[in-house]
């Protein structure tokens, strides 16, 4: 009878300490805190004289390991770290199950130093324990680290299997290691995971991470059993490459197919159809979704938010909005950006006044914020809320915050002061920064401090032409001939050219893109023929073309031939001509639209009584009858 009273009364402590340990772990989100819970304070104090007084089966590897389990599951360092010094008091602390389980515990919990400690005084020939170490630094960094340890596991035989891939992969992406990348494909394909869809998702995004959207469009097409997984990564290499056209393209390829799609799969395509200001497609993304039951995904509904805004239905944006149960900091930004772009100042402004009061603005937010000032030329408001972004929030101002504030200072006439805060950044000033105090001294006429900046914008871009003929243009305005033709023969000398202007716009779900002086559109002829026509009602309302940026020796007429047929009139005229009248247009730039046709699409507004909104690389021009919204203040 004593053997089984023994048995049973161990049995009974054992039982109890289970009880203690999962209870503690369970509860172990603030643990340390007596205060917290009475209860829970109890089996902490309870677990650790267990800990010390009791002496548990040494044997007993299956218990342990549960143990561990739970540890891992609850991301618990603390109890996990106690079980680790029990275990080497006990003489287990180096069996490779449960030190296994330990590395998981120290990665998991990120203290990659005592895991791989734990690592280096153990057997390695489980490949497991290799992932899992691989694992926590593809995760958390040295991201290096990582790809060493894989190949340490090679050369210690080991094959690596479909978990191995995707986290060492992960750091390739991470680091945008493209050769290495390329050698653990190679490894990939002699293992034979390369149709796996864990592997294959992995290799599409380290490729797309490293702006090779080509090899990973390749590696796509070689798995024929796709899940959803894969197509969302090929989407997001899409849309995260910019081939936004593409991502829209081969959405509806897995639409048509039937797959389901995720939340991942919808914000990624909404997305897309936002870079590229496809309303119509949008607005079947939208359906879609909704069909598919979406409609309470907050996360889809942010995403919409940022496409009706960028796509010029900036009250739409605003209605769904506020329909989100949750709006979360990025909904905010969404919204205060979308308001910025469109150069509605006092709307951004009071929405981010009901921000402060329930969210903490990021740095993204006063990058909206700082956008709204500048587009509404709120100079002491911009001002304000530049100071308070690094005294209140204790936010480092970017590169991105510099740049909308040297334009807001630069637009506004304080040269000076622009030039200072550059000059005083924390930061390296960018061409960005620097072509925004450019083209400020081109509005004001300050040729010396324009100098400055064209030298600075060469030893950051050699090769951009635009540049030169900012300064250029100013050398004319102010008489210097000199200089005019010094920086002409410098472009020709040096071979520039300026960048292609490219505008888009779509009509009946279909995408029409040109380019200045296209004649490659199947209507050409009748684009050109409305050209001609809006010209000559323009000249009688007192349109003058300007063609001083045009820098081709060619004679006047062919000048003002090369300004009229800019990217951006080629996409109106094909808009009235192929929509019924009334219709307004919606029209896309790649650069910043021209002084000339800023000042010939308000004149189109008037003649043609449409309103159109043009959208550059900077913000948005909604032209109503013979206005812009912007105020000829861009």
């Amino acid at each position: 009878m004593l053997p089984q009273t023994a048995t049973k009364s161990k049995r009974a402590v054992l039982c109890h300490h289970n009880i203690l340990v999962f209870s503690y772990l369970n509860n172990s989100t603030n643990f340390l805190d007596p205060s917290s819970s009475p209860i829970r304070y109890q089996s902490q104090s309870q677990y650790h004289s267990l800990v010390h007084e009791t002496t548990l089966p040494s044997s007993s590897l299956n218990y342990y390991s549960s143990i561990l389990k739970s540890c891992i599951a609850g991301r618990a360092i603390e109890p996990g770290r106690q079980l680790h010094a029990q275990l080497c008091l006990n003489g287990l602390g180096s069996d490779t199950k449960l030190a296994t389980k330990l590395v998981n515990l120290y990665c998991t919990c990120d203290r990659l130093s005592s895991a791989h400690l734990l690592f280096d005084r153990i057997p390695r020939g489980n490949l497991f324990l290799w992932n899992v170490l691989i694992r926590g630094y593809a995760w958390n960094g040295p991201y290096q680290v990582a790809i060493s340890l894989f190949y340490q596991m090679l050369d210690f035989g080991l094959v690596p299997d479909n978990f191995s891939f995707p986290f060492v992969l992960k750091a390739c992406s991470a680091l945008s290691a493209i050769e290495v990348g390329r050698d653990i494909h190679e490894h990939v394909i002699r293992t034979g995971w390369e149709v796996d869809v864990f592997v294959g998702a992995a290799l599409i995004d380290m490729y797309a991470k490293c702006g090779c959207v080509g090899s990973s469009r390749q590696v796509f097409d070689k798995i024929l059993v796709r899940d959803v997984v894969i197509w969302n990564s090929m989407l997001a290499a899409y849309s995260q490459n910019g081939h936004p056209e593409e991502c829209l393209e081969l959405c509806g390829e897995m639409a048509s197919m039937g797959l389901r799609p995720t939340v991942a799969t919808l914000v990624t395509a909404i997305s897309a159809s936002a870079d590229v200001a496809a309303l119509p497609s949008g607005r079947e993304l939208h359906g879609f979704s909704w069909r598919q039951g979406f409609e309470s995904q907050d996360k889809v509904k942010t995403a919409l938010v940022d496409m009706y805004a960028k796509s010029g239905s900036v009250k739409v944006a605003r209605n769904l909005f506020e329909r989100l149960m949750e709006k979360r900091v990025v909904s905010w930004n969404a919204m205060i950006t979308g308001y910025a772009m469109h150069g509605h100042a006092t709307e951004a402004l009071d929405l981010f006044k009901h921000m402060i009061r329930v969210a903490q603005p990021d740095h993204i937010t006063f990058v909206g914020v700082l956008s709204a000032c500048n587009h509404g030329g709120l100079l002491d408001e911009g001002r304000k809320k530049f100071e308070s972004m690094k005294k209140d929030y204790r936010i480092e101002p970017t590169v991105q915050h510099y740049t909308c504030m040297v334009d807001l200072l630069g637009h506004c006439g304080q040269l000076d002061e622009a030039y200072n805060l550059i000059i005083g950044m924390r930061v390296m000033p960018d061409s960005g920064v620097w072509g925004a105090l450019l083209n400020s001294c081109k509005i004001h006429g300050n040729v010396e401090l324009g100098e400055i900046s064209l030298e600075r914008l060469i030893e950051l871009e050699p090769e951009d032409a635009g540049n030169y003929v900012i300064l250029s243009n100013m050398y004319a305005q102010a008489g210097k001939w000199e200089g005019v033709a010094k920086l002409r023969k410098l472009i020709t000398d040096k071979g520039l050219k300026k960048s292609i202007a490219c505008s888009w716009i779509e009509v009946k779900n279909k995408v029409h893109a040109f380019l200045s002086g296209d004649t490659s559109h199947p209507i050409s002829d009748d684009i050109y023929a409305e050209l001609e026509r809006l010209g000559g009602l323009m000249a009688e309302a007192g349109y003058v073309p300007d063609t001083k940026p045009v820098f081709h020796d060619v004679d006047d007429d062919e000048k003002k031939r090369m300004v009229c047929s800019h990217s951006e009139r080629l996409a109106i005229a094909f808009g009235l001509i192929s929509t019924p009248p009334g219709t307004k247009l919606l029209v896309t730039k790649n650069l910043k639209v021209c002084e000339d046709c800023h000042v010939a699409i308000k004149f189109i507004s008037k003649i043609t009584q449409r309103e159109m909104t043009i959208r550059d690389v900077n913000r948005y021009h909604h032209f109503k009858d013979g206005t812009c919204s912007c105020g000829d203040y861009w």
